[in-house]
């Protein structure tokens, strides 16, 4: 049986959900095609995958509607940050009272934002959900894609978007090449308990070997932890008894909260930058890690991706009310120059973060401490920094724009 609607999204995480829920007021007909159903009972202990909503991705979420199902579920305000260098002067904090913010962002499990984000998409009419299900092919003509399921289904589309991960099926399947590196690390993540208590405040040290994040979580005492170094480091990390382990994690963050233990699971996965030559072609657009992948070092991946859910789902409403071909990759040139270039600007901060942090030298030492230091004494560079970081600067879609309902 063929089912034929406008368009046709691949993945159902975070992003592609987001896409789909800012289609909510339109009369586009839309298929959700997701392989996994995420379990909607959360356990005492929280998921290990966390992501850092921003203020901008804060704003979307509240406009799609999911905001509420988040704070229902947990999420977790902080209220400051800071960020050192192990045995340097190099030091710079963060406040949220010094922008007149509430808070500079929320900890929250990428599974409660996909399950608050599912149970809005839910409501849509317009929406028609396959889920699990697989893709298995894909075959392009002039006016629309034609996409057959693992079931036997198929669909035509005017429009595939690839919200499918860093390893997308929709890439690969367009054969939209990659510029990629490998950034010779693995991030550790895992739920810790500290023996002081956190106040709302997420901390990152740089050391010689990589930067570790403690980012507060519902607990006063619980924290989720980023923790990148070496692979081979890594592995020998996750395969410690946790005796050991909380040692070596306490020693690496200078005891600044005392005492660590790790709760629950320890998971590693490998770093990668990715960024696709191509945003759009052809009937195919690509949203979030599809297109772009960035070092955690500062928590911005899921942000880039929701906005670039937001940006994509406005040019196409934009086209739709236009009576355009909401599909023509002309048409949707301008989505991708937007989103390249947010992504390039924000691939290169990371990577500029992470040379200048990379190693011990004493005259980088030097020169990272007098920089911190800089940055903390100018007027108005701290609050630039926050303002860009929050996405409450920019070149935003109106989704990420601040909704007129008040904060939580």
């Amino acid at each position: 049986m063929m089912q034929s609607v406008d368009i046709a999204i691949v993945g159902g995480g975070m992003v592609g959900l987001a896409f789909a829920a800012a289609m909510k007021d339109s009369d586009l007909r839309i298929a959700l095609i997701e392989s996994h159903i995420p379990d909607s009972e959360l356990q005492e202990l929280s998921d290990v995958r966390v992501s850092a909503l921003s203020r901008s991705s804060e704003s979307i979420l509240r406009n799609l509607g999911a905001w509420q199902g988040i704070i229902d579920r947990r999420a977790a305000a902080y209220s400051a940050m800071e960020v050192w260098e192990q045995d340097s002067f190099a030091r710079i904090e963060f406040d949220a009272k010094k922008i007149a913010q509430p808070d500079l962002g929320h900890i929250v499990e990428n599974r409660v934002i996909q399950l608050a984000l599912l149970e809005q998409v839910k409501k849509q009419a317009n929406v028609t959900l396959f889920m699990p299900a697989q893709c298995q092919s894909m075959a392009m003509g002039e006016s629309e894609a034609w996409l057959t399921l693992a079931n036997g289904q198929s669909l035509t589309a005017k429009l595939v978007v690839g919200a499918d991960g860093a390893n997308s099926w929709v890439r690969r399947q367009q054969d939209i090449p990659l510029t990629h590196w490998d950034y010779g690390h693995s991030a550790i993540v895992a739920n810790v308990w500290t023996q002081e208590p956190h106040d709302k405040v997420a901390r990152q040290i740089f050391t010689p070997q990589g930067p570790l994040a403690f980012l507060p979580m519902g607990g006063s005492q619980m924290s989720s932890i980023v923790w990148s170094t070496d692979p081979s480091r890594a592995e020998q990390l996750v395969a410690m008894d946790k005796e050991a382990f909380n040692k070596a994690l306490t020693a690496e963050f200078d005891a600044r909260l005392g005492m660590c233990e790790v709760i629950g699971e320890r998971f590693s996965f490998p770093l990668k930058m990715r960024y696709a030559r191509d945003f759009v072609c052809e009937r195919v657009a690509l949203i979030g890690d599809a297109a772009h992948t960035i070092h955690p070092l500062a928590g911005q991946g899921v942000n880039l991706g929701l906005l670039d859910a937001a940006c994509l789902a406005q040019e196409v409403l934009q086209l739709w009310q236009q009576g355009q071909d909401i599909g023509s990759k002309r048409n949707l040139r301008s989505y991708e120059r937007w989103r390249k270039a947010e992504a390039a600007k924000m691939i290169a901060a990371m990577q500029g973060f992470r040379d200048l942090f990379a190693g011990d030298n004493p005259a980088k030492k030097l020169v990272r401490g007098i920089g911190m230091q800089l940055v903390g004494q100018l007027p108005g560079a701290k609050d630039e920094i926050l303002k860009r970081a929050l996405g409450l600067k920019g070149d935003l879609p109106n989704l990420a724009k601040y909704p007129q309902s008040s904060p939580q």
